[in-house]
C-alpha cells in the first residue's frame, strides 16, 4: 500500500475546514430598534386678529431712507397687507410709531419720526383705513432696534412700526 505524505493530508483537512466554515450561516442580525420618538410639541397657534398675527403674518414694520419720510416702494406691499388686515378686523385701533437712527439732534429726529409716522398713516388712510382708527407717535432716536454705529444698523432704526392700541383678539 502506498503511503501518502502528511502534507497533502493536512492540505485536504484545512480545505475541508475552510469549506465547512463558509457553509455555516451567520447568526441573524438583530433588528436595529427605531430611534426613540420625542413627542413633538405643537407650535402655538397664532390667534387671528391678534398683535402677533399682525406682526408675523402681515408685517408691522416699514423702513425709510436716510433723512426721508416717503414710504418706500418695497414697503407699500406691507402697508397694503396691513390695510386689508385692518379691514378684516374693524374693531382694531393702531398706533404708528415713527423712529429714526442716532444721527441728528433729538429735536430734529422727533420731528422726522413724526413725519414718518404720519406718512404711514396717510398711506393706510389712502387705502381705505379710517383715520380715526390710526394714531401716531414719534420716538425719534430714543428707541433703537440696533445700537451699532453702522449703516446697516442705522437702516434698521429708520422705521415706522404699526402697534395695536386696542380691539385685538387675544
Amino acid at each position: 500500500m502506498k503511503r501518502l505524505s502528511v502534507g497533502p493530508k493536512l492540505a485536504a483537512i484545512a480545505f475541508a475546514v475552510v469549506l465547512a466554515g463558509c457553509a455555516t450561516k451567520p447568526p441573524p442580525a438583530q433588528p436595529t430598534p427605531p430611534p426613540p420618538t420625542v413627542a413633538a410639541t405643537p407650535a402655538p397657534s397664532i390667534v387671528p386678529g391678534s398683535a402677533e398675527d399682525l406682526r408675523v403674518n402681515v408685517g408691522d414694520t416699514v423702513h425709510f431712507d436716510y433723512n426721508m419720510y416717503a414710504v418706500l416702494e418695497g414697503d407699500k406691499a406691507t402697508l397694503q397687507r396691513q390695510a386689508a388686515w385692518l379691514a378684516k378686523y374693524p374693531s382694531v385701533r393702531v398706533t404708528i410709531e415713527g423712529n429714526c437712527d442716532e444721527r441728528g439732534t433729538r429735536e430734529y429726529n422727533l420731528a422726522l419720526g413724526a413725519r414718518r409716522a404720519n406718512a404711514v398713516k396717510e398711506y393706510l388712510v389712502s387705502l381705505g383705513v379710517s383715520a380715526a382708527r390710526v394714531d401716531t407717535v414719534s420716538y425719534g432716536k430714543e428707541r433703537p432696534m440696533c445700537t451699532d454705529s453702522t449703516e446697516s444698523c442705522w437702516a434698521q432704526n429708520r422705521r415706522g412700526v404699526t402697534i395695536i392700541a386696542s380691539g385685538a383678539n387675544s
